[in-house]
């Protein structure tokens, strides 16, 4: 069976679909990858798969969504795929409407989150809601990551069969290590007794950045590593203010490190995970600090809190509020007995849910594939 999977930038191809595209390939199938172009694609294509690059743009330009629909539909006719597996809301509204005209067999969709539950003008939700019900009218398959939103799906009527497969991440390689702790703790500075606060995502500002260094501030015995960038496709307000506000405030307890590829090994390194989004799917990074260990705090919002168990593998706490992100954040800096419990319930938590393996043979199976 061929089977196209369809994103729309590098950066959701190479840390959401890729899993699936080895999990398709490891069952005997011929897979294809699309999206926009971007350095990130090197990983897919070292593997071995074929990634065809096409003008996806994130963003309501009708003149940029024709171009993208037009591409997508030469292409699904050209390869005449068995199965179209569509990811994330404009990619994948666009890729099963061009599916559905191609006359593709199976038409697939994996929801990573609702862009009508997202805050924005009434417009903009009425048209993602609009969007969603009429692509839910074509589409075979409909899958979520979150099973809140599948819950979302079938009382709305976007699709009355949508199921959760939740999100997964490789415990061989998300795991604690303390070789790899004590060198990066050395190499980065923090000495043995400091408490580590990381927070690993794109540099936009629904991700809580602006919150999460303000409280910060308010814990004085925290040190916070941010690891991540803005994509050049992110939209919204720079957070360039933020973070020369509190580098000028918090001096050495800030540590910008930018995009790596060695997450697993910073998050060894780490004492508590930090994720103050203000709407989210079902976040990879908290399933990654979760299986290596640490206590999470995060925003009482769909998505984390089917992740994070309340004062059991960490915390909850209001989305967009300062104050009780810094309670939080004081709570686990000051007690180790505390976090090293939490990390350890969070990480059989992960270990039960959200192995990869799991998810994508579920994913695999309810897919046909």
């Amino acid at each position: 069976m061929k089977v196209i999977e369809v994103a729309n930038v590098d950066f959701a191809l190479r840390h959401f679909v890729l899993p699936v595209m080895r999990g398709a390939r490891a069952r005997g199938h011929e897979v294809v990858g699309v999206c926009a172009d971007g350095p990130l694609l090197d990983t897919a294509r070292a593997e071995g798969f074929r990634v065809v690059t096409l003008p996806m743009a994130r963003s309501l330009n009708p003149v940029a969504q024709w171009r993208a629909y037009r591409a997508l539909l030469a292409l699904f006719r050209a390869e005449r795929p068995d199965l179209v597996h569509a990811h994330m809301p404009i990619s994948g509204f666009l890729a099963r409407m061009a599916a559905w005209w191609a006359g593709v067999p199976r038409v697939a969709y994996t929801c990573h989150g609702f862009l009508f539950n997202q805050p924005g003008p009434w417009w903009r939700r009425g048209l993602s809601f609009g969007l969603e019900w009429l692509a839910g009218r074509v589409t075979d398959r409909f899958l979520t990551v979150s099973a809140e939103e599948a819950s979302y799906a079938r009382r709305l009527r976007i699709h009355c069969g949508a199921e959760a497969v939740l999100n997964g991440r490789d415990p061989a390689i998300f795991h604690p290590d303390p070789v790899a702790r004590a060198a990066l703790r050395a190499e980065l500075g923090a000495a043995e007794g400091d408490c580590v606060v990381i927070a690993v995502s794109r540099l936009v500002r629904h991700k809580g950045y602006p919150e999460l260094l303000r409280a910060t501030e308010h814990v004085p015995g925290a040190t916070l590593w941010v690891v991540g960038e803005r994509l050049g496709s992110d939209h919204g307000q720079s957070l360039d203010a933020d973070f020369a506000r509190a580098e000028a405030v918090l001096g050495p307890r800030l540590r910008r490190l930018g995009y790596r590829h060695d997450v697993a090994r910073l998050l060894t390194a780490a004492d508590v995970f930090a994720l103050p989004s203000h709407f989210e799917g079902l976040p990879m990074s908290i399933i990654e600090a979760m299986l290596t260990g640490l206590p999470v705090v995060a925003t009482n919002i769909r998505g984390p809190r089917e992740q994070v168990v309340p004062e059991e593998t960490g915390l909850l706490v209001p989305p967009a509020e300062d104050a009780p992100l810094a309670a939080a954040l004081a709570r686990l800096a000051e007690d180790p007995a505390l976090r090293a419990r939490m990390g350890e319930a969070g990480r059989q938590r992960a270990l039960a849910m959200f192995d990869e393996a799991k998810v994508i043979g579920r994913t695999m199976d309810l897919l046909g594939l």
